[in-house]
């Protein structure tokens, strides 16, 4: 016998956990707040999650992160200039809504709350980060080829640079509500790439 079928969509479900774990983080949301938010029984939620709430917390943070690289990834090959794409979208980050300010990233809040706590979450903290560094180099690679940018240092470490940023930005942003402080620190950062 293979078990009784799964009568939910698995990634609908994890979809609807990430935003209970957005709002309420990992340590305060209850089990009875997920299995409602995900419309699921308790019978069927540890048939497809053995691990219980730390499992469904590492898969929604894997699925998180690759919709949010899908997205950047598709984003920047469509831009037609991937420099630009890059500055923009770390632009926009100055200027995100007052509940994204509050909530902060939720990949940036994994990577600071508990990637220390638990070997998973650590682990897929890196894997998400390294994805993103690569995915920078590999434009300032190009940029730095055709000329676009005049910079000279290893694309590596400039695409780390960011990466590191990224994750500065998500911090600062909770304690720092300007966006025009934001802008700033964010535009200074940028001028590497130039």
């Amino acid at each position: 016998m293979a078990g009784r079928p799964k009568i939910f969509d698995e990634q609908e479900a994890i979809q609807k956990a990430t935003e209970v774990f957005r709002n309420k983080g990992y340590d305060t949301a209850s089990a009875d707040e997920l299995l409602n938010a995900m419309g699921i029984g308790k019978g069927s939620f540890y048939l497809a999650f053995k691990g219980g709430k730390q499992e469904l917390y590492i898969k929604s943070i894997e699925q998180f992160s690759e919709n949010f690289y899908k997205k950047l990834a598709e984003g920047m090959a469509k831009s037609g200039n991937g420099i630009e794409f890059i500055k923009k979208f770390f632009l926009m980050q100055a200027d995100s809504s007052d509940c994204e300010k509050e909530r902060g990233c939720y990949l940036g809040n994994s990577l600071v709350q508990l990637s220390e706590k638990d070997e998973d979450i650590k682990r897929i903290s890196a894997k998400i980060l390294r994805k993103l560094q690569q995915l920078f180099a590999e434009e300032i690679r190009k940029a730095q080829e055709t000329g676009q940018i005049k910079n000279a240092e290893d694309p590596e470490i400039l695409a780390w640079h960011l990466t590191n940023l990224w994750n500065g930005v998500h911090v600062t942003r909770r304690m720092e509500n300007s966006p025009k402080i934001l802008r700033s620190l964010i535009e200074m950062n940028l001028k590497m790439l130039e």
